[in-house]
């Protein structure tokens, strides 16, 4: 029963995290007439206040001491950083300049570029069906450049600086709530400088805006943090093949925004790109599912083959297949476990 409630517990914090980083486009344009990179400034300023009052209370903090003894990660947090400022920037900037459409479709193809880049920069091998979801995504990108009459810069940028900050990511290996801390920490001098900078040019709109419009700045460290929270909760509670799933939600509630909110112009080329993304999407996801329910069928039948004779089958053998379940149900969540970007 307790398993039980804990997955249903997982499954709400999941849809609650995904649903507040589709919604966030609502948020952005409240913050006018502040512009994308103070708006940017302040996130960074604000995100490292409140996630060093969430860790205050859960009292984590010997992270801390590993993180400064290792210059090989404190490089890679610092990278990382710098990637996701380039995420977040353009994330705020298209949603306040009306492609809402266009960063959703980043947030779409952002597992498709994070095989494509394993591919490329870790050697991994593809399965047929991945390979097929790779060139119908690249397929999609060529209709959509040929209806813009430019490549969908925006997309692109939002999934590949999103890919590679996953891939960071993992290579740190530290909690969500800790590596935002560490990130914001990274970013926060040079967020804090341009903030006064932007102050003393009177070009700034915390405090001239009034408080209202100041208190919704001072938000978006919130808007950052939360989410990110609730997704904390869920991976703990549901399997990465749910939370895989899940991920979808976010762009969807943003391309349904951009079309029904926000008035974005779909002509049929959009459409035909944005139904090959889906194509894509669907045969990836599609081949992990099923490749994770062999996997795991394979475990169960060797550890019930290890049940009647241990002798027969290696703990090796166990370890493996185990470790295949789980890195096959990894692949439809490759994404999921740096979400603290919208």
């Amino acid at each position: 029963m307790k398993t039980d409630d804990e997955g249903r517990a997982g499954l709400l914090y999941g849809i609650g995290a995904y649903g507040m980083w589709g919604l966030v486009p609502l948020f952005w344009p409240l913050l006018k007439p502040a512009g994308a990179v103070e708006i940017l400034a302040h996130r960074m300023v604000w995100s490292l206040a409140f996630v060093v009052v969430a860790l205050l209370v859960v009292r984590r903090w010997g992270w801390i001491r590993e993180l400064v003894r290792s210059p090989r990660k404190l490089g890679l947090i610092t990278l990382a950083a710098a990637v996701i400022t380039v995420n977040w920037g353009v994330y705020i900037w298209a949603v306040n300049a009306g492609q809402v459409v266009e960063a959703s479709l980043g947030y779409f193809i952002n597992p498709l570029v994070t095989i494509a880049l394993g591919v490329l920069l870790l050697k991994e091998r593809l399965r047929p069906a991945q390979w097929a979801a790779v060139g119908v995504a690249a397929t999609a990108v060529l209709v959509l450049s040929v209806g813009y009459g430019q490549p969908p810069w925006i997309s692109l940028i939002l999934a590949f600086s999103f890919g590679i900050y996953g891939l960071v990511k993992k290579k740190v290996n530290i909690g969500g709530l800790e590596s935002l801390a560490a990130e914001t920490a990274v970013q926060f001098l040079p967020a804090l400088a341009y903030l006064v900078w932007l102050g003393s040019q009177g070009s700034a709109t915390f405090g001239s805006e009034g408080a209202g419009h100041a208190a919704l700045l001072a938000a978006t460290g919130i808007v950052t943090a939360v989410p990110l929270i609730c997704f904390g909760a869920a991976a703990i509670r549901v399997p990465l093949s749910t939370l895989g799933l899940l991920q979808y939600l976010a762009p969807m509630f943003q391309f349904v925004l951009g079309i029904a909110y926000f008035h974005e112009a779909m002509p049929p080329e959009r459409w035909a790109g944005f139904s090959l993304v889906w194509l894509a999407l669907t045969i990836l996801t599609w081949d992990a599912l099923r490749t994770a329910r062999r996997s795991r069928a394979a475990l169960a039948a060797a550890e019930r083959a290890a049940a009647g004779n241990p002798e027969a089958v290696p703990a090796s053998v166990l370890t493996s297949e185990a470790g295949s379940a789980e890195a096959e149900a990894d692949v439809t969540s490759a994404s999921t476990r740096t979400q603290a970007v919208s």
